[in-house]
């Protein structure tokens, strides 16, 4: 079943390349959706998708990239739109 997510990531996410480890992430699990850097420092998105692949896309972004520091990754259940036909990074 596809559900969808939002999401931010806090830590030192930004100017590490995070966002495109985010997308990448999600492109490799079939994911759609976005991802940007927001402005008090952490990384937000909306994820679209199997909830199993949604769980392991979260999963992921717990762990980061290897210059990122991950602080914490906060979710929220989002109303599934299918709009999203690729995941697209945001500036």
């Amino acid at each position: 079943m596809d559900t969808a997510t939002i999401y931010r990531i806090s830590g030192k996410v930004q100017g590490v390349g995070f966002r495109y480890f985010v997308s990448t992430t999600a492109q490799h699990l079939g994911l759609t959706g976005w991802v940007k850097n927001n402005s008090d420092g952490s990384v937000v998105g909306l994820a679209e998708g199997e909830h199993g692949l949604i769980v392991s896309f979260l999963k992921e972004l717990k762990v980061g990239n290897r210059w990122s520091q991950v602080e914490g990754v906060e979710n929220e259940p989002h109303s599934y739109s299918g709009e999203y036909k690729s995941f697209e990074i945001r500036y």
